[in-house]
């Protein structure tokens, strides 16, 4: 209930405002703004890595919003990793999703990691616990989150920096929602493929 409240008043204009308001804080509005996507999901990734590149411009935007991203993934990895064995999380982790998430970072956590974090939209909050619960090694993380999430909030920046441009040429907004669509798209086929992979294994192990 309260979820939906705080969603349903973050509209993206309030969060332009925001930001506008305080710009004088420097970089903090924006890094922790993208911090924030770790730990409230429902949050829009392209909203905030876009409106960071249209406040702060290009490059400072991408560095504001790579920073935020990383720092609320990584934190959410190491609190994760320091009370998996808690009652609760490993009741949580018996959940069909999260038990298949699992699976693939134990077989292959780098190229899981990284090819998920490519994309602007996905399960990210899951694939951070995953990651945790199944013990990744943090420097293996850190340099699939690190390289994926770069790519991903340049390609986002890049499209929030000239928001005019979409205005003037209203037939652009074909592209992101083809980006958006691809990046949906992108993730089930990566998941299916970790899928497909985890069931030979597992027939191989039989």
């Amino acid at each position: 209930m309260y979820t939906l409240d705080i969603m349903s008043w973050l509209t993206e204009d309030r969060l332009l405002y925001m930001l506008e308001q305080y710009r004088s804080l420097g970089p903090l509005p924006g890094i922790g703004l993208a911090f924030m996507k770790s730990f409230v999901p429902p949050l829009p990734t392209i909203g905030i890595v876009g409106l960071n590149a249209a406040v702060y411009g290009l490059w400072l935007g991408f560095l504001y919003s790579w920073i935020g991203l990383v720092a609320g993934c990584l934190t959410t990895f190491v609190i994760i990793r320091k009370v998996a064995s808690h009652r609760y999380l490993k009741k949580w982790a018996m959940r069909p999703k999260v038990a298949k998430s699992m699976v693939w970072v134990r077989q292959s956590g780098f190229s899981y990691v990284f090819l998920l974090s490519l994309f602007p939209v996905g399960p990210f909050v899951v694939i951070n616990m995953a990651a945790g619960l199944a013990g990744m090694r943090l420097r293996s993380y850190l340099l699939a989150l690190c390289a994926g999430k770069a790519i991903m909030v340049f390609a986002v920046s890049y499209i929030g920096n000239d928001v005019d441009r979409f205005i003037r040429h209203p037939w652009e907004v074909i592209y992101v929602l083809l980006f958006i669509g691809l990046s949906l798209w992108g993730v089930k086929a990566i998941e299916a493929q970790f899928a497909k992979a985890a069931r030979r294994s597992g027939k191989g192990n039989v």
